[in-house]
């Protein structure tokens, strides 16, 4: 079987490359295209053989793709024009000017990609940039499948829902052997949608407001779903995940400034949860809503900190909070979350600051392994009728 030759635009700090590296699948990228300059020194650190191609995808020209001979395309465009906490710009976002280029490139290519995977956050489901895609794919003859998938769903503790998608051309229709999807409910027809049943129905990085307030402002409501996440014996404990070299971790430990003011709006984890919260680029400089933090000191019950704690004074407040040994989880914790293998670095001179932003706009390497495998059927199928041509 000839290595399918793969195009991975949007390629960031190589989460695509990672996958599909994981899955085994014969494959050679033979191009990655981003203009983030931060992240093309990381992928380029990671994968010095790869054609990095540090240009804008609209600065390509239709020539520029068909030299490129791909067979595969792997994109991850932006996800801002359509985050929940975003302006929702969609199409008339300007980040979004890449992705409708590629729209329009696709039906002009001298020989279009047999299979075409896309990610991106929850809520490009029901955007106008979806729309766009879906029917420029009908009009190439893609027939195509969407998920809503959560790393969750592969027994790894940590929240990240995003939709994803997997087109193919012809021949053959789009029907998964039996199985091949173990572990992701699959969709019944291309324009549906599949959720993962274990997961909330609601996003997983939203808070739910309404109930009683019990403790640390959380309602009874939250309290019981957490429990609910980490009674599940399918999903691993985050202490799998954690480093084992302790030293240097007083650097990620919360200041006393941020622990006063956000203490009651953090998701504390300890390491034997089975649970945590969506990592997003903020991490470490943001508190709210950018990921979990560690409770470093597990013999302190975290009830007993945050009962009554606004009613202390400042100082004794901080010294409840202090006990608990609250931390941020390093950038190579969150790489071991989100499925980076243990030889990706990051070059010496990027910043923990920077490390914390790339690793919140890439995705999870298992999630997306697993759908590559999922085509590895028909690629095989794809491979015969290759060799059948010539």
């Amino acid at each position: 079987m000839e290595p399918l030759r793969v195009l991975e635009l949007y390629s960031g700090i190589g989460g695509m490359h990672y996958a599909l590296k994981e899955s085994s699948v014969p494959a050679e990228v033979v191009a990655a295209v981003d203009v983030n300059t931060t992240a093309n020194e990381i992928y380029k650190h990671n994968f010095p053989n790869t054609p990095l191609l540090p240009k804008t995808i609209e600065g390509m020209t239709l020539h520029d793709f068909d030299k490129l001979n791909f067979d595969v395309i792997l994109m991850s465009p932006p996800c801002q024009p359509f985050t929940r906490i975003g302006l929702q710009g969609d199409v008339a976002d300007p980040r979004t000017k890449s992705f409708l280029y590629i729209l329009e490139l696709l039906p002009r290519l001298s020989k279009r990609p047999c299979f075409i995977l896309l990610e991106n956050v929850k809520g490009f489901e029901t955007s106008a940039a979806r729309d766009a895609l879906l029917k420029t794919l009908r009009e190439c003859d893609y027939s195509f499948q969407e998920f809503l998938i959560s790393p969750t769903s592969l027994g790894i503790p940590n929240s990240r829902l995003r939709y994803f998608l997997i087109a193919k051309r012809p021949p053959g229709s789009f029907s998964f052997p039996t199985s091949i999807m173990e572990g992701f409910p699959m969709c019944e027809s291309p324009d549906s949608l599949a959720v993962p049943h274990n997961n909330p129905t609601s996003s997983e990085c939203e808070r739910e407001k309404s109930g009683t307030i019990i403790f640390k402002l959380e309602t009874e409501q939250e309290l019981g779903r957490k429990r609910i996440q980490d009674s599940r014996e399918t999903v691993r404990r985050l202490q799998d995940f954690l480093q084992e070299d302790k030293e240097d971790m007083d650097q990620y430990l919360l200041p006393p400034k941020t622990l006063l003011r956000y203490a009651l709006l953090m998701d504390v984890v300890q390491p034997s949860c089975r649970r945590s919260v969506c990592f997003t680029k903020g991490y470490g400089h943001y508190v709210e809503g950018t990921g979990s933090v560690l409770q470093s000191c597990v013999d302190v019950e975290l009830e007993t900190v945050f009962k009554n704690l606004e009613l202390l004074s400042e100082e004794d407040k901080l010294k409840q909070l202090l006990q608990l040994k609250l931390r941020y989880f390093t950038p190579r914790e969150i790489a071991n979350l989100m499925g980076f293998p243990a030889d990706f670095t990051f070059p010496k001179h990027i910043s923990v600051k920077q490390q914390y932003r790339v690793l919140g706009n890439s995705l999870n390497i298992h999630v997306v392994s697993h759908l590559i495998l999922s085509l590895k059927w028909f690629i095989q199928l794809y491979s015969m009728s290759s060799k059948v041509i010539k």
